[in-house]
């Protein structure tokens, strides 16, 4: 992007704070940093040295792309006072071999503190949750912070979106710039990839490939995360993250209104009420300004009723913890 096309947009978000100093919370500044996202950015972990280390890192990089964002550093959560958005990645990763649900009762605690802070130091901040398990943790963090769905939501939909185009483009040799994808329901091995919007240059999917080809992508959909973590090792996705939360947060930060898919708490929409669940949602500058519902066939529902009701039995766990 030009200096002249930066200096003429208008960043509805002042100050971002990020919570959690990891890989994915490291890639995720990187890409906010350099496209001014934001004119103040914190990067924020108990282990403050690392957070400031990282951020004089991200800053002095966006300052070679001719960003003047300012990136800081620490563990003091006043670093939060005033924030518009706050980003919540912090919270232990995978091993291999684990679900994102095995991780709930070391990540829960961590969430609530993290919201405690939020609660005191920018009670009116919008809230964007990526911590596993995200579902069940969005809602933990919507129930604590007793704003509106429009103010807490939480980011799985758009990574899986992406990978689910990724494994498209593999599998038909098509550029993925024509392939439209979507992913509704839980994050994780109950998601629901609706292979009926998905297209390719506005042609459906099953007119390029077969009904087994389809669904190898949709069981390798669900199993990315899984995949990238089997095959590291030492540690889980991070760059597709980052930029994940980067798209939602270009979204609200440029009021773009866009259609992406995100962990909501429901309404009544597709049939299911005070749960949080990825789909398709309109961001804007206020937030989470519209879920949209899409009508489903029968065996649609049905898989959304059966991701649906692994959520609710996570939910049921965590408030049992």
């Amino acid at each position: 992007m030009s200096l002249v096309a930066r200096a003429s947009r208008r960043c509805e978000v002042n100050k971002l704070s990020i919570v959690g100093a990891g890989m994915v919370g490291e890639a995720a500044a990187q890409i906010i940093a350099r496209e001014e996202f934001c004119r103040e950015l914190m990067l924020i972990d108990v282990q403050g040295e690392l957070a400031q280390g990282k951020a004089l890192d991200v800053w002095q990089a966006a300052v070679e792309s001719g960003s003047d964002t300012r990136v800081y550093g620490g563990s003091n959560a006043e670093m939060l006072r005033d924030s518009d958005l706050v980003v919540i990645t912090a919270g232990v990763p995978r091993k291999p071999g684990q679900s994102r649900q095995d991780v709930l009762s070391i990540n829960l605690p961590i969430l609530d503190g993290i919201m405690r802070d939020i609660n005191h130091h920018a009670p009116a901040a919008t809230v964007l949750v990526v911590s596993n398990p995200v579902d069940v943790l969005t809602y933990r963090a919507w129930s604590l912070s007793g704003l509106g769905r429009d103010k807490v939501f939480g980011q799985a939909g758009v990574l899986d979106t992406a990978r689910m185009k990724c494994f498209i483009a593999e599998e038909t040799g098509f550029s993925a710039r024509d392939i439209t994808a979507l992913v509704l329901g839980g994050h994780g091995d109950s998601m629901v990839p609706l292979m009926r919007y998905c297209a390719i240059g506005s042609v459906p999917l099953s007119h390029f490939l077969s009904s087994e080809q389809i669904e190898r992508i949709v069981e390798r959909t669900r199993q990315g995360g899984g995949e990238i973590l089997g095959l590291k090792k030492l540690g889980s996705a991070c760059d597709a993250p980052g930029v994940a939360i980067a798209q939602m947060v270009d979204a609200i930060a440029n009021g773009r209104n866009r259609i992406l898919p995100t962990v909501a708490i429901l309404e009544g929409e597709y049939g299911r009420t005070d749960i949080a669940m990825g789909v398709p949602c309109v961001l804007a500058k206020e937030g989470l300004v519209r879920v949209i519902e899409l009508p489903l066939d029968a065996q649609e529902q049905a898989m959304f009723d059966r991701s649906a009701d692994h959520v609710v039995r996570d939910i049921a766990e965590m408030n049992a913890l």
